[in-house]
């Protein structure tokens, strides 16, 4: 039996879109503005009919607010972090940045990417090309001529796309019988990344207060809002005028272009982090703990250390030197981290107390210096700037090794 395709009618109720005359406004014919005459665009031929693209270029020195777009360090620790090492053999220009524009923003099966942008590095500069879905019975010729650009390429960037972009694009492949092409291909996705460095510093690690905040770069009124795309779209369909949908095509390619800028700006401060401004104490931080993750335990202590020289803020200090000292405790360099501990005491750091108490009772063996210590903290913890949370963490284990201590004492009297 023959399966029926689906009406034009069908499809666009299955995007939410009234269909009929009666929901269209009188003279809506005469109002129509199709794509061609608001975005420069051509035509690639696919086995699946006719594919809308719109191609842009830009030179190898444009800079996306204050960073370039060409990355110019390895991903050799970023590789080792996100547990992917093909990562380390990707060129930059085997690899694409990926965003695309959806007619939903949770996903789903009922969701189409009617705009798939990309772009890549080429000898001449960046190229951005931008697929676009005129219409839902486009789809299989829209999929196919992005597909057909992957072939080449082997690494993906995005932003948030293992969450988003990416398992879209692999429904609406499976959707139209088709196999994935991206499933291959490595994926970088910079949204991990981005929180890592700059959790502290941003109260918003989104990608439009990064390239604010972090690019230096603004956008031009021609931006749109991006909870607003999908109705601009379901518009357009309904009323066939696309200059609206000039906004969104602005709006995927700055995504493009801070993706890449990202990406450069990310790996130098991730694989150059002793290049890090002082300025930048945080970034500092958020270097040396990423490499403590990855098991560089020299890096990070030199980074630590430098993150301390940079006037962190308070709270931020006290991590750093927490972090530093456990790091050298667990390498066996116990005077580097009895410095620190010494050190965050002064900070009433109360675990600090806890690590020379049992300094001076299992290596020492100095019960008497080891109890004094012990006090010291029980006295610290009893203040009221201590909350009744942190107080109850300490104080049983305060006190047992207080009364073991005395014990200890009283045998050895």
């Amino acid at each position: 039996m023959i399966k029926r395709k689906p009406s034009l009618s069908e499809k666009l109720k299955s995007l939410g879109v009234r269909v009929g005359t009666n929901s269209l406004e009188q003279g809506t014919s005469e109002k129509k503005f199709p794509i061609e005459k608001v975005v420069p665009g051509f035509y690639q031929d696919t086995p699946f009919g006719e594919a809308f693209i719109v191609e842009s270029h830009y030179p190898p020195d444009h800079r996306q607010g204050s960073i370039g777009l060409k990355l110019e360090t390895p991903l050799n620790t970023i590789a080792t972090w996100v547990g992917d090492e093909r990562l380390k053999d990707c060129k930059p220009e085997e690899m694409i940045f990926l965003d695309t524009e959806t007619s939903g923003l949770s996903g789903g099966t009922g969701t189409y990417a009617f705009l798939i942008g990309i772009g890549h590095m080429t000898q001449t500069g960046f190229h951005l090309i931008q697929y676009f879905m005129r219409d839902p019975f486009e789809e299989p010729a829209q999929l196919a001529a992005f597909s057909s650009f992957l072939k080449d390429h082997h690494g993906l960037v995005t932003f948030n796309g293992k969450s988003f972009d990416v398992p879209i694009l692999n429904t609406r492949f499976i959707t139209n019988g088709e196999i994935s092409p991206i499933k291959s291909n490595v994926h970088l996705d910079l949204l991990p990344l981005a929180r890592r460095i700059w959790r502290d510093r941003l109260p918003s690690r989104s990608l439009a207060s990064l390239e604010q905040h972090i690019l230096g770069s603004n956008r031009t009124q021609e931006d749109v809002p991006g909870w607003l795309i999908p109705n601009l779209y379901f518009d357009y369909l309904r009323d066939g005028d696309a200059r609206p949908l000039k906004n969104v095509f602005y709006h995927n390619a700055m995504d493009i272009l801070s993706l890449a800028a990202l990406l450069n700006l990310i790996s130098s401060l991730i694989e150059e982090p002793r290049n890090i401004s002082s300025q930048h104490a945080l970034e500092i931080l958020a270097a040396a703990k990423l490499y403590e993750d990855v098991g560089n335990t020299s890096e990070a202590a030199v980074l630590y250390s430098r993150s301390l020289e940079c006037n962190l803020p308070g709270q931020f200090q006290c991590e750093a030197i927490r972090r530093w000292s456990f790091l050298e405790k667990r390498s066996g360099n116990l005077d580097t981290a009895l410095e620190l501990w010494f050190q965050a005491t002064s900070l009433d750091e109360i675990y600090a107390f806890v690590e020379i108490a049992k300094y001076y009772e299992h290596r020492m063996r100095n019960f008497t210096e080891a109890l004094q210590w012990t006090n010291t903290a029980l006295t610290i913890i009893s203040r009221n700037n201590f909350s009744p949370v942190e107080r109850w963490k300490w104080e049983s284990d305060l006190q047992h090794r207080q009364s073991r201590l005395l014990n200890k004492i009283s045998r050895h009297s």
